[in-house]
């Protein structure tokens, strides 16, 4: 159709036209975020762009193009992780009891922290620089950790005296001695084990 105007001139949009990214854009650029993320939860030494590039099976020059630093890539893998165990927190509450759903949410937790130690030193230089607001997540996991608490102490599934600080304090705890995935199998006994001192304590009839 010809937009033009009463006077027989082509209108022109002021108007900048916005492109959304190409749908397969998008898919690349998660896959790319997904092995990275599994990449840094796996490896020892803070791995390469390029070691990230061939895990996912591209060139190093499309992992630059959605991610032109690796202090970009470390962002997005943190503030992603960061999102799964914020909106975890509600989507395990809507479908198991709050118990079982704190205890997924701790595997979550873990994962997050093998990620963390994946690319800890970049984590670290832009923490220290400002550029993520470490203090800004803790208290968006704080928050994650008081909702699944307040609903296990409505349903009389959590114990009532312990608070979302305790529950982190041990979490760390945990994945630092055993830390994942090297020693999965004992961190998930722990994880149990503290599950366990979480539960109301039987009432004396």
């Amino acid at each position: 159709m010809d937009d033009r105007n009463t006077n027989g001139t082509r209108s022109v949009s002021s108007a900048p036209q916005i492109r959304a990214p190409r749908a397969d854009a998008a898919r690349n650029r998660d896959q790319l975020l997904d092995v990275a993320t599994r990449v840094f939860a796996s490896a020892g030494p803070e791995p390469s762009m390029r070691a990230i590039a061939r895990e996912a099976g591209v060139g190093i020059a499309t992992l630059y193009r959605h991610f032109p630093t690796r202090e970009s890539l470390v962002d997005a893998v943190y503030r992603d992780q960061v999102v799964r165990l914020t909106a975890g927190a509600h989507e395990l509450l809507g479908r198991m009891p709050p118990a079982a759903a704190l205890r997924r949410w701790m595997d979550l937790f873990g994962d997050w922290i093998a990620a963390k130690n994946g690319m800890l030193d970049t984590l670290l230089a832009m923490i220290e620089t400002g550029e993520i607001a470490h203090a800004q997540t803790r208290t968006e996991l704080l928050t994650a950790i008081t909702t699944m608490l307040d609903a296990g102490r409505a349903a009389d599934d959590l114990r009532s005296d312990v608070t979302a600080e305790d529950i982190a304090a041990s979490l760390i705890g945990i994945f630092t001695v055993a830390p994942r995935p090297e020693r999965e199998a004992q961190a998930g006994r722990l994880l149990n084990l503290l599950m366990d001192g979480l539960r109301p304590t039987a009432r004396p009839t």
